[in-house]
């Protein structure tokens, strides 16, 4: 395994696509600030952002198995490039509905928002297996760690930025030159893309039904005792632990900081994660790798417990800066067992169950977080949900011994 913090970045393909990986998050974390703070602006309901977090998880659920059996039986660059489309397509309708936003809000409602929000959802339920799934073929197996640090480090790069961006953009030029903005920066990610050759592989099992093909995904899954457990812990604490989707509750009543604030506290997570990033390019964490993965979840609870209490701006922001850094490290060490315990041909339905328990856990998790506001109040809510990942986290030790005794370094050295 090699010890050079920057090996995966020593090939180009690589760097395209980890450049590619940046610029759409930004877009896509811009696309999301506007949306989440119209929609709350307009009903002062935390409920809103619950619903809205639904509309994107449903697509996703239901898409993504179907998305990880194409991107294990087509071109992956081709299912990406489609998909990127989609996605500049729904920030062109952002730039246009915005436009006169107010009418169109009184016209209309928060409805168009919600339809958006479930096409954001099906495009990246075949987006994300195909990207996964192809990031693999540009690098030899000995660097997925490192191809997973690095991967990591430029999604939450980009969610620094874009939230940020997205904040001060709507501040500054209106929420229609901001969603413009976005959809450049979709652009340039296909432009990225585009130049990356494909890379075709022959599938096994070519002439299996579309069923036969999703049971042994989620059958290769199911048997893969590390696989399941380090999805399904991550699953949970994102379901349970995550404030996202209250930040714009927490910066308009609790922090009053607006919606400037609003972006500076969607960046902390992803700032705090870029610094751990950093850290694990230099020291990947292969050595107790599972037993790591267990303690930095049960840090991110904690974290999160804090936060809900916090009425300071700044401890608010710390906080949510060190539940970025406790959360890297599980990405990090989640995507490294991924990639490193699963075949190619399986890489795009294994990817698409991750998609579905860690990637919708997300959208599921603000539901979740909306509904739990609306029945318990914000606060209790949040503590609720950062006792219950320190409970599952707890669980996961106990009734899984492979995760927990896991060492990374040992897998990547055969």
């Amino acid at each position: 395994m090699s010890t050079d913090p920057f090996s995966s970045l020593r090939f180009k393909e690589y760097r395209l696509c980890i450049g590619a990986r940046l610029t759409l998050t930004i877009g896509f974390q811009i696309q999301a600030i506007i949306i989440s703070w119209i929609a709350y602006e307009q009903t002062k309901d935390p409920w809103t952002l619950g619903l809205m977090g639904l509309m994107e998880a449903i697509p996703i659920v239901v898409v993504s198995l179907f998305g990880g059996h194409f991107a294990d039986k087509n071109n992956r660059r081709t299912i990406i490039l489609c998909c990127i489309g989609l996605l500049m397509a729904g920030s062109l309708f952002l730039t246009w509905y915005t436009s006169d936003h107010l009418i169109h809000l009184q016209n209309y409602g928060v409805n168009p928002l919600y339809a958006l929000i479930f096409l954001v959802g099906a495009a990246r339920g075949f987006l994300e297996p195909a990207v996964n799934a192809f990031a693999t073929q540009l690098i030899p197996f000995s660097l997925y760690a490192n191809a997973a640090t690095w991967s990591s480090s430029v999604w939450q790069l980009g969610a620094v930025i874009g939230p940020a961006a997205g904040g001060l953009l709507y501040a500054w030029i209106g929420p229609s030159d901001a969603a413009l903005f976005s959809f450049l920066m979709m652009f340039s990610a296909a432009l990225f893309y585009f130049f990356i050759r494909s890379k075709p592989f022959k599938p096994t099992n070519s002439h299996e039904s579309i069923w036969q093909s999703l049971r042994e995904g989620i059958r290769f899954v199911a048997r893969k005792q590390v696989i399941l457990s380090a999805i399904t812990l991550d699953m949970f604490a994102v379901f349970f632990g995550g404030a996202v989707a209250m930040l714009p509750v927490f910066a308009e009543e609790i922090l009053h900081v607006g919606p400037e604030g609003l972006g500076y506290l969607r960046t902390a997570p992803a700032l705090g994660a870029v610094i751990m990033a950093i850290i694990q390019a230099y020291y990947p964490p292969v050595k107790n790798s599972g037993k790591l993965m267990l303690i930095n979840v049960g840090l991110f609870g904690v974290s999160m417990i804090l936060f809900a209490v916090s009425t300071n701006f700044w401890l608010s922001f710390s906080l949510l800066l060190l539940s970025g850094m406790f959360d890297n490290v599980s990405v990090v060490i989640r995507l490294t067992i991924i990639q490193s315990f699963t075949p190619n041909e399986m890489r795009g339905r294994v990817s698409s169950v991750n998609s579905i328990f860690v990637g919708a856990s997300n959208e599921i998790g603000a539901f979740e977080s909306g509904l739990a506001a609306r029945l318990m109040k914000l606060i209790p809510s949040v503590i609720f949900g950062g006792v219950m990942t320190v409970l599952v986290v707890m669980a996961t030790s106990k009734f899984a011994p492979k995760l927990r005794e896991l060492h990374l370094k040992d897998v990547l050295n055969h």
